[in-house]
């Protein structure tokens, strides 16, 4: 019936189909976040769990040894960040506070010079305390999506324990002499997404946490985290994360301090975001700027705070899905950057594993 369509009604069906997954996305939201959660943490352990069984590491033990890990990183985590998150809180309205009457001095100052705006208006325009208070919401947010630990942990064994079994099922289900190709190149690209940008974020947010440390900044452990996590979203992530902790190093420190910090954050980043990364990844799975915009817009709004960090991985695993089937492989190239729309998913994971 839809091939036999007008592409104007093809297009209206698609659309319609789209708002309507998308409304059920939202709506399912709540229950969706921490199932994600433990998808991406799944993919990003999996090539562990590879390594072990090709150390004839037995099924049953390699996961458990994995889970292990997570548990421990788990621990860890909450004893670094729980009492960090809850000072930083508690310490917002002092900050914001501070910054406020910075910004009003520059509205001063502006306005003895002849540059004329009304208070008010640069108050509600220019508020950098404002960045403070998302900050602190944000990463709360995403510490109360973590409340379901238990929740998560279960769901990446299930995931891991379904993983060793999928590929020979898959292939009983659609028949032996069905080409499994596409899936094993899929499976393949991502793990090598994941695991790479995992790691090169884990050595970003370790880099600013020690650089922050040094210079003396409150709740580097922190800043460092954000790092981390924003590391995952190209192009804007990195000098999203540096906002507050230059912010922050403003207002503790002074204007030096706040300089040194912007100056880190710059210099990690352009180094692992123009030298290691492209070396380790390759640029075939890069993202047009618009579509990196459109994706943090789109899944902030389904998925809240927390779809926002997991959108671009989100697109990322859409994307090589649709380069590896032939039908859809034009929606993958228009999703990528222009340099890079040429470059087929087989080039990227070869590059990735040189």
């Amino acid at each position: 019936m839809i091939e036999k369509a007008s592409p104007i009604a093809r297009f209206l069906v698609v659309s319609a189909a789209f708002v309507v997954v998308v409304s059920g996305l939202k709506m399912a939201g709540p229950l969706l976040v921490p199932f994600l959660l433990a998808v991406f943490i799944a993919m990003i352990v999996s090539p562990l769990l590879t390594w072990l069984k090709n150390r004839r590491v037995p099924g049953g033990l390699a996961i458990l040894l994995v889970v292990v890990l997570i548990f421990l990183v788990g621990l860890l985590l909450a004893a670094l960040i729980g009492s960090s998150l809850e000072s930083f809180r508690q310490d917002i309205p002092v900050y914001s506070e501070k910054l406020s009457a910075m910004s009003t001095s520059v509205q001063q100052w502006l306005s003895l010079r002849g540059v004329e705006i009304d208070a008010e208006q640069w108050q509600s325009s220019f508020d950098p305390g404002a960045v403070m208070k998302l900050v602190g919401s944000t990463l709360a947010s995403f510490g109360n999506v973590m409340t379901n630990a238990v929740m998560i942990l279960l769901t990446v064994i299930f995931i891991l324990a379904e993983n060793m079994g999928f590929g020979e099922k898959l292939r009983l289900a659609r028949g032996a002499d069905t080409s499994q190709e596409w899936l094993t190149k899929f499976s393949d690209s991502v793990h090598s997404y994941l695991g790479i940008k995992a790691a090169i974020s884990f050595v970003t947010g370790l880099v600013i946490f020690i650089w922050l440390s040094i210079l003396g900044v409150d709740y580097a452990v922190l800043w460092g985290l954000l790092a981390f996590l924003l590391n995952f979203i190209p192009t804007v992530g990195s000098f999203i994360a540096a906002v507050p902790a230059v912010l922050l190093a403003l207002v503790q420190l002074g204007a030096l301090h706040a300089g040194l910090t912007l100056g880190g954050f710059v210099l990690v980043n352009l180094v692992m975001g123009n030298m290691i990364e492209p070396r380790w990844m390759g640029r075939g799975l890069n993202l047009s700027p618009l579509v990196v915009f459109v994706s943090l817009v789109l899944w902030g709004w389904v998925l809240g705070p927390v779809g926002m960090l997991l959108s671009i991985p989100l697109t990322i695993m859409i994307k090589i899905a649709l380069e590896n089937q032939e039908d859809t492989r034009w929606i993958g190239i228009m999703l990528g950057a222009a340099e890079n729309s040429v470059k087929r998913p087989a080039d990227s994971s070869d590059e990735a594993e040189h």
